[in-house]
This record gives C-alpha cells, structure tokens and sequence, in this order.
C-alpha cells in the first residue's frame, strides 16, 4: 500500500527584538536555537517570525533543522539577550534549531498588510498557518524583488565581473537585502556620511527616510565571498 509523504507546517511565531537581538544573531551564526514550547513543530518545517512592536512585521523566514535539543546542546547566545531575567528563564525546557532561509524588510509583510489576506490577530504564541490565502500571501511577497531601495552600488547577482577587478567577487542575498539596508540605517542614522546631506532636509517629504548606502571600500577592491558589516563597512 502507497503511504502519502506527509506534507511540512509552516508556522508564524513572535519575536521582541527589545529582548533579544535576532538580526545580529542570525548574522553571526545562521541559525538561532529557540525554545519549542509544546507546539508540535517538525524538522523541515517552514517558521516565519513576526517582529513585534516596534516593528510589527514578518522578517524572517527559517526552516527547523533538529528539534527536542536540551540546553547542553545548544549554542550559548547570551550575549544577544538584552534582558539577563529573560536568558535566564529561556535555558529551561527542549530547544528547536531555526537555520536562517531569508530575511526581508518588506512593507508587504506589515502586520495590516498581512491581517488583510487572511491573518486573524498579531501573531504572540505560535501560530499554524492554515489559511492558504494568507499562506500564498507570504510566500509570493516574502522576498526583496518588491523593494526599490535596494544598495545602490550592489551587484545584482551572485558573483559577477567587473572590467579592471582583481577577481570575480561575491555577493550574498543579505548583502543586497532591504534587512541589512535597515540595520545600517537603525545603526548609522540618515545623516549621510559621505555625501554630507539629510535627504528630508534637501528635498522635504520626498527624501523622508530615504538615504544613499555607500560602500567604504570599493566593491571591486573586496575579495571573493567577503562578508558586509554593516557597521564598519557601510
């Protein structure tokens, strides 16, 4: 007899990013291990996470990796929790590994965007996601091609030439993704530092939030693979 291939889960689930640094530590690691609660999450499942308020939006998208990890086999991540009580209470219980698939800064996944294709409330424990409106949703609009403020002065492909370069170099998803564009914006502010300009203060309403990311060292200068810091090289 032919058994069906159970299908995978995919799954919202919350994060306060004013109790833990996600983005950084997805950067520094790609993975993050996360209490698994008593949801009955599966390896291969899909995860997206749902950034609270300030926020309000999904950011990132994982896949479960392992599942039912005690705290003696996971990574020690204590230095990403900005609240020592939370860390504190969050090394009891079993622990799921969430590999980091893609990250996004996307009005389209913006809690109103989403509640008005099918998402019935904010997202605080997790939530299966049943509804395939607001499953098509996400999945068609998860994803930077929407965006129109992308880096500039990025290449568009993984590795391409430049006439003159030294060598042909690469450039990751994250290195172009609106994510990092706001994470070096959250860091630097919108005054440019090259250029010398507030975009509001030159043109108004149009330049609000609006700013030009510059690479400290030129992209033909980087050697293959090298990782952007968005801190120290943007």
């Amino acid at each position: 007899m032919t058994t069906l291939k159970k299908s995978r889960m995919n799954w919202i689930i919350s994060a306060n990013s004013n109790i833990y640094d996600h983005s950084s530590s997805f950067e520094h690691f790609g993975f993050i291990d996360w209490r698994q609660g008593k949801s009955k999450f599966e390896i291969g499942d899909t995860v997206y996470i749902y950034c609270t308020r300030p926020l309000k939006m999904i950011q990132y998208k994982c896949r479960i990796e392992k599942i039912n990890l005690d705290s003696l086999k996971i990574r020690d991540d204590k230095e990403y929790w900005k609240d020592i009580d939370e860390y504190l209470k969050s090394i009891d219980g079993k622990f799921m590994r969430l590999k980091l698939v893609e990250q996004v800064s996307n009005d389209k996944m913006r809690l109103n965007s989403l509640k008005e294709n099918g998402l019935k409330s904010a997202p605080q424990g997790p939530i299966k996601i049943k509804n395939i409106v607001l499953l098509n949703y996400i999945e068609t609009y998860f994803t930077d091609n929407y965006q129109t403020d992308y880096f500039p002065d990025l290449v568009s492909e993984e590795g391409e030439e430049y006439e003159g370069a030294k060598m042909t170099i690469s450039v990751n998803k994250y290195e172009r993704s609106s994510k990092a564009r706001e994470n070096a914006v959250e860091f630097h502010g919108l005054n440019c530092k090259v250029c010398g300009i507030n975009f509001v203060n030159k043109y108004g309403g149009i330049g609000e939030d609006f700013i030009h990311i510059h690479h400290l060292i030129p992209i033909h200068e980087i050697g293959k693979n090298y990782k952007i810091n968005y801190k120290t090289d943007l």
